[in-house]
């Protein structure tokens, strides 16, 4: 069953930072992985759902134009409020399960950064998240999802199992991934045919 609000209100309830984001090399090394990864330097319009304290936000509003961060814990949003500091961040208290029409009434989105909240969601909400979210990115548009691959007993999904739906989902093209024994990461464009590499965007081959 999918994780809900008043799950995470009662886990920020107990720690104003409950997943020790702002405090190990783990956390900090993995962000860094997460940015290196985007194919694109800058982003037009970037949606982050559960961005919880603002850590990797602060980071991805260097790089996007305009940047929407959501979660459900009020807890978390003000945190993240207090943290980031830029005109081109809006916070939105929203869910991957909920209806599309609070974060996209400006438009698509040609970058949305999935980071530690697929095994959150059920196999179904996840499929159907999936499908919202190739709705919702532009052509050419850039799906990051980053996850913890180690069993946690409170999640419906491990991280592998988050990836292996995503890589399911149509619409969407596979053109980078890394992982290790702790995280996995894999790079996604909206596309229904080939997709340019980095270099062949730069001219470079």
């Amino acid at each position: 069953m999918t994780l809900g609000r008043e799950y995470f209100e009662s886990v920020y309830g107990e720690s104003a930072d409950p997943f020790r984001l702002d405090d190990n090399w783990y956390e900090e090394r993995k962000y860094a992985l997460t940015l290196a990864s985007l194919p694109k330097q800058t982003y037009r319009r970037a949606l982050e759902p559960g961005c919880s304290i603002g850590i990797l936000t602060d980071k991805l509003a260097a790089r996007c134009q305009s940047l929407v961060s959501t979660d459900i814990a009020p807890a978390a949003l003000a945190a993240a409020r207090a943290r980031v500091e830029s005109p081109h961040v809006s916070f939105l208290e929203w869910s991957l399960t909920d209806e599309w029409t609070a974060v996209s009434a400006g438009g698509d989105f040609d970058l949305i950064v999935l980071s530690e909240v697929g095994y959150y969601l059920d196999e179904a909400d996840l499929r159907a998240a999936s499908t919202g979210i190739v709705e919702h990115l532009e052509d050419g548009g850039t799906l990051i999802a980053v996850h913890w691959r180690h069993p946690v007993a409170d999640y419906p999904q491990t991280g592998d199992r988050v990836h292996a739906v995503i890589g399911e989902t149509d619409g969407l093209v596979r053109i980078a991934g890394y992982s290790d024994d702790d995280v996995i990461l894999e790079v996604f464009v909206a596309s229904t045919g080939a997709v340019d590499s980095v270099a062949g965007i730069e001219g470079l081959v």
